[in-house]
């Protein structure tokens, strides 16, 4: 039999699964072969956002500092509150896909991830685009501003700085966001899955351990509740259509790029585990000795229980909630090591953005 691993659909950074799903009926059984490749890339595409996202979330975190933005970092209160939001969405998704025909829900939401994966791309990929324009472009800046108000007292509503290679960005972008919304083709799911999960790493902040641990456990819970204890999630992910996986052929050596027996990972499993990993690299900034050894440590864990995750799947052919094997991994690896290495209050006591009144906290 084929494996599928699903994507639980109620947000692109936030909820996750892993299912298996048989296709015998409709596709022919992958090789071996197959089966490892696509396996094994959706390993190293799962790694890359967590690494790339943990690295730019410190960048993004000094740049706040210097500039004195105000910090938009999850609570607590969020943090708990989390997992019961994650599970009236999932099941009110599952009764709109049980009354309306899910053609016209996807096309919907089709078109929302498009404008959403235009931005998220260019955020990501901009740079990337922007150093490969030709020279005969002409670099020009430019600056949007609406305002409202008179001169001695105004309040801008748009002030926005740009330049004509990020005008080049934009359109290289778009025509992705176009490929994927009129092919729906795999290459195109990735790409935009990639950027969303990169920029979920990077800009979703857990101020920390403490609220880290409490969304982690909460989700844990939630994804072993609705895998295994309901159906709502599994017809969720099938019915659901949008760039909130990452997916990769197992016939990919029989047909090519028209491959289309899919392995799938969620965008969940990724960015979740993912924002708790980036904390842990500003820790070890914050700790000032020239080495990432939290952050070593818990991503080596994270791939270890990815890993389990699909050898259970793979043995058991039966759906298995991701977290259930990532969040114990990304917890116990940190704590383990801090109270190795003497540093577990101090682990405990870090905040990204330590409040000025205690009393706020």
């Amino acid at each position: 039999m084929a494996e599928t691993v699903v994507e639980d659909p109620v947000a692109p950074i936030v909820e996750n699964l892993t299912e298996t799903a048989t296709n015998g009926t409709t596709k022919p059984s992958a090789t071996p072969e197959g089966i490892a490749l696509a396996y094994g890339s959706l390993v190293v595409m799962a790694l890359i956002p967590i690494f790339c996202g943990a690295f730019r979330s410190v960048k993004h975190q000094q740049q706040q500092k210097a500039s004195g933005e105000k910090v938009d970092t999850m609570t607590s209160k969020d943090a708990a509150m989390f997992p019961i939001i994650a599970s009236c969405a999932l099941f009110g998704l599952y009764i709109v896909f049980t009354i309306f025909s899910k053609e016209y829900i996807n096309l919907l939401l089709s078109s929302y991830f498009f404008v959403l994966g235009v931005f998220a791309l260019s955020h990501v990929f901009g740079p990337i685009i922007s150093g490969l324009v030709p020279a005969s472009v002409p670099f020009e800046s430019y600056h949007l501003h609406l305002m409202k108000g008179d001169k001695e007292k105004k309040d801008y509503i748009i002030n926005y700085g740009f330049t004509s290679y990020d005008i080049v960005c934009i359109f290289v972008c778009v025509v992705l966001g176009i490929w994927y919304l009129l092919k729906k083709h795999w290459i195109a799911n990735n790409l935009l899955g990639l950027a969303f999960a990169i920029n979920g790493v990077e800009l979703l902040h857990l101020n920390n351990i403490q609220t880290g641990s409490l969304l982690l456990g909460g989700l844990f819970v939630y994804d072993i509740f609705w895998v295994f204890g309901t159906n709502v999630m599994v017809t969720v992910a099938k019915s659901f259509e949008a760039p909130i996986k990452l997916v990769f052929p197992q016939d990919l050596l029989e047909k090519g790029f028209e491959a289309d027996n899919f392995a799938m990972l969620g965008l969940g499993d990724i960015v979740i585990p993912g924002i708790f990993i980036a904390l842990l690299l500003r820790f070890d900034h914050s700790l000032n000795r020239g080495s990432n050894t939290y952050f070593k440590a818990t991503f080596a864990a994270y791939f270890a229980g990815l890993m389990m995750t699909i050898f259970v799947m793979h043995v058991f052919k039966h759906a298995q909630p991701a977290l259930l094997y990532l969040v114990p991994a990304c917890l116990s690896a940190p704590t383990l090591l801090a109270i190795v290495k003497g540093d577990f209050k101090a682990l405990i006591q870090y905040e990204d953005h330590p409040s000025e009144d205690p009393k706020t906290e």
